[in-house]
Formats: structure tokens, C-alpha cells, sequence
């Protein structure tokens, strides 16, 4: 039924290397099927002015398509001038997440700016970015921690995320291309490691659809991000 043959609750492959870039604090290469989005966290002294003198921290993010992303070659939006709404609204969602299990206090006034950078795409990049960039910055704050720079880990908790959609009739986990294209309604799901939710976009693309369906969708997303979650916690090490 699904392109992939997968199962509709079934992952596609995932990966999560980790210390990718050697300059970084953080890096993660995170792998779901064929789509692959670099991941760096990257430590600044100081914080944005609104946040100046309050003894706080702030994490932030940035996200970008590399030109070959995808089949054909797209312009790099700093040749263009500007950003795409599309590229802004995924930035802002992924630093939304990752500040959700972050103490600011305890990183004191640092700024920690994940940058994930898409070197591949076939379905689920605002995902996966969520789900590396956790990775990234957890790395991020135990080298700090180690180098004596802050005194407690910021990090309160994981953050996943994970794509559900209705395909062919039936909700489905982890959508590649095809099925994110031709789904009749889609899904992100963000949650953190205790199953609070921080943020579901969910859209009837072609049709509406039930609270039934939608509870299908919540229940696969909830068991894949349970799964995500162990592989994160055996990226960094527990």
C-alpha cells in the first residue's frame, strides 16, 4: 500500500551520527530514509537585547535547503535576498522546540543557535531537524558543562518530532515524498520524553478529516516518537 512497503506504523530507516562537524559544539547527521539534514548547535557569548541584563540564555534556530536538495537545483535563498515564508516558519518551529526543554537560567547569558541545513529531502526535514537538533544542542550543553563554562545541564527533557498523515485512506507514520504529496491530510507532531505536546500542525490537504482519524494519527505519532526518543538517548550516550 505505502511506496516504501513499510507497515503504516513503521518508521523509515533513521539514523543520528554524531560529531560530524569538528568545530561545532554539536553536530548531528540525522537520517530518515532518504532525507538527511545537517544539524550543528553552536555556543555565542551573549543574548539577543530583549533579553539583555535578565541572567537568561536564549536558543534559537536556523534552517535552510542546499541547493541539490531535491531533483532539481533550487537558488540559495541569500541569492535571492531573502527568505521564503516556508523557510521562516520551519526555523521559527524547530527553535520553538527546542526551547521547550531548555532552562534558560541555567545556561546564564549565552546564546545557542542550532542550525540545520537540509542536504537531502524526501518528506519530514522540519522533523527530522527537530529530532537531530535535539541531539546537536544536548551535545552542545555537555561540552559546556565539561569545559566548566555553565555549572548545571540546561536540558530538561527530549523533543522529537515526527510526520503522520491519511494515505490511501489509511493514517500512516513518517511520510516520505510521495505520501506527503498525494496524502489527504497530514500531521506534525512535536512531543518531549514525558509526551507533553509542544506543537501539531495538522492539515486536511484533500479532505477533511474525523476526530477518530486524528486520534489515529496522535497514537501513531506518540509510539514513533517513543522510538526516536531511544535512539537519541543512544546518540549521546544516555
Amino acid at each position: 500500500m505505502r511506496p516504501s512497503d513499510r507497515a503504516p506504523d513503521a518508521l523509515r530507516n533513521v539514523t543520528l551520527e554524531t560529531a560530524v562537524n569538528r568545530y561545532a559544539e554539536g553536530s548531528c547527521l540525522v537520517s530518515f530514509g532518504h532525507t538527511k539534514v545537517l544539524v550543528t548547535a553552536s555556543l555565542e557569548e551573549g543574548v539577543p537585547p530583549f533579553l539583555r541584563g535578565r541572567g537568561q540564555g536564549w536558543v534559537t534556530a536556523e534552517y535552510g535547503m542546499l541547493p541539490r536538495a531535491t531533483h532539481t537545483r533550487g537558488r540559495r535563498e541569500a541569492a535571492q535576498g531573502k527568505q521564503s515564508g516556508r523557510t521562516q516558519e520551519i526555523q521559527r518551529l524547530v527553535g520553538r522546540s527546542m526551547r521547550a526543554v531548555v532552562d534558560m537560567r541555567a545556561l546564564g547569558e549565552r546564546q545557542i543557535t542550532v542550525d540545520c541545513d537540509v542536504v537531502q529531502a524526501d518528506g519530514g526535514t522540519r522533523t527530522a531537524a527537530i529530532t537531530g537538533g535535539w541531539v546537536a544542542l544536548k551535545l552542545a550543553t555537555r561540552h559546556l558543562l565539561e569545559e566548566g563554562v555553565i555549572t548545571r545541564d540546561p536540558i530538561l527533557d527530549h523533543v522529537a518530532a515526527i510526520s503522520c498523515g491519511i494515505y490511501k485512506g489509511v493514517p500512516v507514520l513518517d511520510l516520505e515524498y510521495e505520501e506527503d504529496s498525494n496524502a489527504e491530510a497530514d500531521a506534525n507532531f512535536v512531543l518531549t520524553g514525558a509526551g507533553d505536546i509542544v506543537e501539531i500542525q495538522a492539515t486536511g490537504e484533500k479532505r477533511g478529516f474525523s476526530r477518530d482519524e486524528f486520534e489515529a494519527l496522535f497514537g501513531l505519532a506518540r509510539d514513533g516518537i517513543a522510538d526516536l526518543i531511544e535512539l537519541q538517548r543512544a546518540a549521546v550516550g544516555g
